[in-house]
């Protein structure tokens, strides 16, 4: 009698590992994401997953791109809409900052960002990471020019102004994401349209 054929399980679609992945940050922190734990998620081996992300710094890169692609779809969506520039800033910042302490997104950030300091030479992820960077930088650039240009916004040099309130917005929210005492979302939310009221005008938006 033959043997009956083994039915091979085909590999989850990428999408679905690198969302179990990010649902595990979010559940568990980066500590307990391993090769083995989310193939054990997914349905597929450890050695299954090294196949397609070689390492583990790899496969936290490509969950942040992928979570990056989601937040770019957002922030595409809030800047194309009709509503006045200073209230799309708002809306910009409102996605820029962390939910909360512990924010999955925000602390797989970091952690890619940390592990990147001992990438082997000739890797590319800083220039991947950058590049999510850029996009960010460059999207509030545009939306700076545009109110100026429109008459919405006081004059001022769009890069340079980006470039500050960039580093405003990432140090409230690295406060944000590690619990600082003092610095909830909500408190943040407001020292920053503060500063946005002081340097731009306050509106009516």
């Amino acid at each position: 009698m033959a043997a009956t054929p083994r039915v091979r399980r085909n590999a989850p679609p990428r999408d679905e590992v690198l969302t179990a992945a990010m649902a595990m940050i979010a559940d568990s922190g980066l500590d307990r994401l391993t090769m083995a734990a989310l193939g054990r998620e997914v349905g597929m081996s450890s050695g299954h997953l090294l196949y397609y992300f070689k390492t583990k710094d790899e496969l936290l890169l490509q969950t942040l791109e992928w979570s990056e692609g989601r937040l770019g779809e957002e922030r595409r969506a809030l800047l194309d809409s009709t509503a006045p520039v200073r209230a799309r800033l708002d809306a910009f910042v409102d996605l820029y900052v962390p939910d909360a302490p512990r924010d999955p997104h925000w602390m797989l950030w970091l952690e890619v960002w940390n592990r990147s300091q001992y990438a082997e030479e000739g890797a590319d992820s800083r220039d991947r990471q950058a590049a999510i960077e850029k996009a960010w930088h460059r999207d509030l650039v545009a939306l700076l020019a545009e109110g100026v240009s429109r008459g919405e916004l006081r004059p001022l040099d769009p890069e340079r102004f980006a470039a500050r309130l960039r580093a405003l917005l990432d140090g409230f929210a690295l406060h944000v994401a590690v619990g600082l005492p003092g610095t909830g979302r909500a408190q943040v939310l407001v020292h920053v349209r503060e500063f946005l009221d002081d340097a731009l005008g306050a509106t009516d938006a």
